[in-house]
């Protein structure tokens, strides 16, 4: 019978994967679970898992050319999740070992973040129930309606279509910009990034993480935004500049910020970011919901047992370099 190692640590295994995807990856495989409850270096990893036939990678899990090269039975390190910057497909493709990651299982959960920070922010909720929180006078704000608001979409992907879809029925006015997508949904205007900034109230962050995106929301970019609007951020850290975005919120360029993400380690919001007043900040939560979770989860136990029947599955991302699991499975 194949072995699998699940790299998460035992305080993300029920968050993170759960027990209905343990269950169903023990009906299909031997496996091994991480028994500490913190990140394993490539290193520790490659000791725990020697003779494993694939390993289930935890968001934090480094796949790199040491670990590829420490592990001659590996034949695939299946991604629970849509993000692979933690592998180094190239190294793994030289090994022969198959690199899969799992499709987006949190459309809606992300989106409803979205819409519940945007709630949040144009009615002043968690900064009136903080001065609430410290005995401290609070004095009505007057709030602004997402109705008639305009939202500005960086990023026209999965999460976005759906956004938009969600900000129609809410009926805001909605721009998009995207370079590589074309938007012909009704009720939605695609147009440049300068242009998106200039007339929005609300402007989300929903770009992939790339060379060509990083710092993306830079000093300029703040800059070119209205002072009563708010920036989220349900992307990456790597796209905002953090010390611009403190300049900005410091001088009331912009309104207000909220993040779920950010450069600090595990993908969290950078502490000095999130302590700042006028910021929002969440750990990470965007996808976390029972449903987003185990979307993930089970269609990585799916592709597992895709691969071990010798099938290329849904998400693969190397398989015509995946000569061990060729030579094992195919």
């Amino acid at each position: 019978m194949t072995t699998v190692f699940v790299s998460h640590p035992q305080s993300k295994l029920a968050h993170y994967f759960g027990d209905r995807a343990s269950a169903a990856l023990q009906a299909i495989a031997q496996v091994r679970f991480n028994p500490t409850d913190k990140d394993l270096s490539s290193a520790e990893l490659a000791e725990l898992a020697q003779g494993c036939d694939a390993i289930v990678s935890y968001r934090q899990t480094v796949g790199d050319e040491a670990l590829f090269a420490a592990l001659p039975d590996l034949k695939a390190f299946v991604r629970c999740a849509i993000d692979i910057r933690n592998i180094d497909v190239a190294s793994a493709s030289r090994h022969g070992v198959l690199v899969t990651q799992a499709s987006a299982g949190f459309i809606a959960s992300v989106s409803e973040w979205i819409v519940g920070v945007m709630i949040d922010l144009a009615r002043h909720i968690s900064a009136s129930t903080a001065l609430y929180h410290a005995s401290q006078p609070v004095v009505p704000a007057m709030g602004r309606e997402l109705r008639g608001s305009t939202l500005g979409v960086i990023g026209y992907g999965q999460i976005s279509r759906y956004l938009c879809d969600v900000a129609l029925a809410l009926g805001m006015r909605i721009v998009v910009h995207d370079p590589h997508a074309s938007v012909e949904r009704a009720g939605i205007e695609q147009v440049a990034l300068d242009a998106l900034l200039a007339q929005s109230d609300f402007v989300v962050c929903l770009a992939p993480a790339t060379e060509a995106t990083e710092n993306l929301m830079n000093a300029a970019a703040f800059a070119a935004m209205q002072p009563q609007a708010f920036f989220i951020n349900a992307s990456r850290g790597n796209l905002v500049d953090e010390d611009a975005l403190i300049a900005a919120l410091d001088a009331g360029t912009i309104a207000g910020c909220a993040l779920d993400v950010g450069r600090a380690p595990d993908q969290m919001p950078s502490p000095r970011v999130a302590e700042h007043p006028r910021v929002i900040a969440t750990p990470h939560i965007g996808g976390l919901t029972p449903p987003a979770v185990e979307h993930q989860a089970l269609e990585t136990v799916a592709q597992l047992g895709e691969i071990f029947q010798g099938r290329v599955p849904k998400g693969a991302i190397n398989a015509p370099e995946a000569w061990r699991w060729q030579k094992a499975f195919g």
